[in-house]
């Protein structure tokens, strides 16, 4: 890896890696970090060019984010570890999922998508007229005319990526996710920025995957983390993921 991960790590146990969302870092699972981590080693990681975590120089995808996390988890000797990711976090935990499934032990994808169209039609359209107001900003770094300082170039260069993010990717088939044989909760809110058809999609594909659809927006984890931590403790208690424990 070009870089080194931050991350937060508290507790003893089995490891619960935790990833975040766009834009977002490490601190936004702070109740997941407190209630877990009196059972679990939980680690919350900061997502390339994200937090503390630097840019580097490799691609700025998520296909990129699941390498990173393949290394990040090598390097830490963690063999197998229960993944819980959130919005593009969980994009990136799919991803991963599909290309080492033998290194995850449960897997919990909070407001995740698979393609773009995922999301609601507003929270698209909205997202894409911010990607394309900055990315025209960002031009203005390579124009004579309207040149921008270094700082605000930087700035508007990394704001492009994240919203690019969102706005391009991913690309999963829902068909992919059939080889899936992995304990799995999709979990969303009832006014997520995903559309609720699609969480289902997510849920019905991946073979014998745990739904629950709670009261709340996108940030379930955040602004109702006491009824999600309920619901992911159950899981996580189920007989699907602990039998699977004594198997393995």
């Amino acid at each position: 890896m070009d870089i080194s991960l931050y991350y937060q790590e508290k507790g003893t146990g089995e490891a619960l890696i935790l990833l975040h969302g766009n834009g977002e870092d490490s601190g936004y699972f702070e109740h997941q970090i407190r209630f877990f981590s009196e059972t679990y080693r939980v680690i919350a990681v900061d997502t390339r060019g994200h937090g503390k975590s630097p840019r580097g120089t490799a691609p700025f995808t998520l296909d990129q984010f699941a390498t990173d996390l393949n290394e990040f988890m090598e390097t830490l000797q963690i063999p197998k570890a229960i993944i819980l990711g959130f919005s593009d976090g969980a994009n990136i935990a799919l991803l991963f999922a599909l290309k080492h499934p033998e290194k995850i032990k449960a897997l919990i994808l909070n407001g995740a998508n698979l393609e773009p169209e995922g999301m609601k039609k507003n929270s698209l359209t909205t997202i894409r007229k911010k990607y394309y107001a900055v990315k025209r900003v960002a031009a203005r770094s390579e124009d004579g005319k309207h040149r921008l300082s270094d700082a605000k170039a930087a700035h508007a260069k990394h704001k492009m990526e994240l919203l690019g993010l969102m706005v391009h990717e991913p690309h999963i088939k829902p068909d992919e996710l059939s080889a899936l044989q992995i304990p799995a909760l999709v979990i969303a809110g009832t006014k997520d920025m995903i559309r609720q058809t699609h969480t289902t999609l997510i849920a019905k594909s991946i073979p014998d995957a745990a739904l629950a659809i709670i009261p709340g927006d996108h940030f379930i984890a955040a602004k109702e983390a006491v009824r999600f931590n309920r619901e992911v403790e159950q899981f996580l208690n189920s007989p699907q993921v602990t039998e699977r424990s004594r198997l393995t």
